[in-house]
C-alpha cells in the first residue's frame, strides 16, 4: 500500500517540527509538505531542515489550499483563526483534518462543527493516550463520587502558552462534570482573586500556573473532609502529542464525514 500523505500546517512551531519529525519516523506514512503565513520567515525554505529531516526535499510554502490538494490528511496545531480556515479548506477539498488547536470560541467551534458535516474531523485538546486515559478515569471517579468531593484541575504549561486554562484541563474538567452529569459551564470556577466567599459546594475549580519550559501537567484532585484522590498526568516531550495525532491521521482514512475524538482513535 502507498504511504499516507500527511501535510502539516504550522510546520515551523515548536509542535510543527515535531509533528514532521513524527511522521517521517512513522511506517506507512510520508510528509506531503507544510506550510506558513504568508511572509513568515520560513516560507521558502528547507521543510527538512526545520526538522533535520535530509532527504525530505520539500520547501515550505505558503499555500494551505494546496497543501491540502496534495495530502491525504493534514494536521493543524496553529491558532483558532487559522484553524477555521483549515477547516473550510479540508470541506473544500475532502482531506481528512486533525485539530489540536485550543481556545477556540463559540463560533469558530460552531465553523469546525460545520466542516466536519463535509469531511472527517478529529479534534481533540489533548492527542496523547495517557491524557485521554486520564479523561477516561476522571469521569467514571467523578460518577462515583458525591458532591462532597471537591473537585479542582490544576495544570502547569510553559511560558509561551496563550490560553487559559489549557484546552486539556477544560476537557478534564468537561470529563468531571459528564460524571456528574451536569452542565460544565455552570459548574466552573475559572477564576479566583481576592475575597471570594466559600467554595461553592459541586464546583469543578481551576488553578493555572505558567512557566519555564513545561510540556504539559495536569492534575485532577478529589478533595473531601480527611481524604483526597489526585488523578496526574505529566508530559516530558511533545512527541506524545505528535504520536497520536499521526495516529488519528491514519485512523481517519477512510472515514465518513464527522467530528471525532481521540475517544474513537482509541477505542475508549
Amino acid at each position: 500500500m502507498a504511504d499516507v500523505r500527511i501535510g502539516v500546517v504550522g510546520c515551523s512551531g515548536r509542535m510543527g517540527i515535531n509533528l514532521l519529525k513524527t511522521i517521517a519516523a512513522t511506517a506507512g506514512c510520508a510528509i506531503a509538505g507544510g506550510t506558513e503565513r504568508p511572509g513568515h520567515a520560513a516560507v521558502g525554505g528547507a521543510l527538512g531542515a526545520l526538522a533535520g529531516l535530509e532527504d525530505v526535499d520539500l520547501a515550505v510554502g505558503d499555500n494551505a489550499a494546496a497543501l491540502f490538494a496534495a495530502s491525504d490528511a493534514v494536521l493543524d496545531f496553529t491558532v483558532p483563526a487559522a484553524t477555521v480556515m483549515h477547516a473550510r479548506l479540508a470541506a473544500e477539498t475532502g482531506t481528512p483534518l486533525v485539530i489540536g488547536t485550543t481556545g477556540t470560541d463559540a463560533g469558530e467551534d460552531a465553523a469546525i462543527a460545520e466542516a466536519a458535516r463535509q469531511v472527517a474531523v478529529m479534534r481533540a485538546a489533548n492527542m496523547s493516550v495517557g491524557v485521554n486515559l486520564l479523561a477516561q478515569l476522571t469521569q467514571q471517579v467523578a460518577a462515583v463520587l458525591d458532591e462532597d468531593f471537591d473537585i479542582e484541575i490544576v495544570e502547569m504549561h510553559h511560558r509561551y502558552k496563550v490560553d487559559a486554562p489549557s484546552g486539556t484541563a477544560l476537557a478534564l474538567g468537561k470529563a468531571a462534570a459528564a460524571g456528574r452529569a451536569v452542565e460544565h459551564d455552570a459548574v466552573a470556577q475559572r477564576g479566583r482573586d481576592g475575597i471570594t466567599g466559600e467554595r461553592v459546594r459541586g464546583g469543578i475549580g481551576y488553578a493555572v500556573l505558567r512557566g519555564g519550559n513545561v510540556v504539559g501537567d495536569h492534575s485532577v484532585v478529589f478533595a473531601a473532609d480527611d481524604e483526597r484522590l489526585e488523578l496526574t498526568h505529566k508530559a516530558a516531550d511533545r512527541t506524545i502529542f505528535a504520536r497520536g495525532a499521526v495516529r488519528a491521521a491514519l485512523w481517519l482514512q477512510g472515514r465518513a464525514p464527522g467530528l471525532y475524538g481521540m475517544k474513537d482513535v482509541l477505542g475508549f
